[in-house]
């Protein structure tokens, strides 16, 4: 049975962040975890109008199974806004049933309607199943490039 697809609503926060811990644990980084059902909401759902992120979520049978979350990003050298995948996942349960597939193509059609020049997602090098599935739709991996990060308290001393 195909997945369902759509826009996240307000009340699937506690789904989708459930599935941001299911994510978390299965990378080894529930740690890091600190969002809540209310932080999120702020950012999905501000009251100003102007989300940080954008999500999407797979149903199958009617129950939430997945999700993806991305952001607009910017390239100079395209002079072109780009989507960055910031998480995509499917519960283990109903992996292998062609939902993240739909998921991710789904972020990729609203970047050709919004004229993005590139959409760019990041992988745990040791994540093999998630390589060849992104191999697999023509992904390209970039071997020269490093994610840089500031958090916490080293940013916070350049505020």
């Amino acid at each position: 049975m195909p997945a369902e697809i759509r826009a996240a609503q307000p009340a699937e926060i506690p789904a989708i962040l459930g599935f941001i811990r299911e994510l978390a644990e299965f990378e080894k980084l529930a740690h890091q975890v600190v969002a809540t059902e209310e932080a999120l909401r702020a950012s999905l759902f501000p009251a100003n109008g102007r989300p940080a992120a954008e999500c999407a979520v797979a149903f199958a049978g009617g129950q939430p199974a997945g999700y993806a979350l991305w952001f607009t990003t910017f390239s100079t050298f395209l002079a072109k806004p780009g989507l960055w995948l910031e998480d995509l996942y499917v519960t283990p349960a109903l992996r292998h049933q062609g939902i993240g597939k739909a998921l991710i193509l789904h972020v990729a059609k609203l970047a050709n309607e919004r004229g993005c020049g590139r959409m760019e997602w990041s992988v745990l090098d040791w994540n093999a199943p998630a390589i060849k599935f992104y191999d697999s739709l023509g992904a390209k991996s970039l071997p020269d490039w490093r994610i840089c990060r500031l958090t916490g308290a080293n940013l916070a001393r350049y505020s």
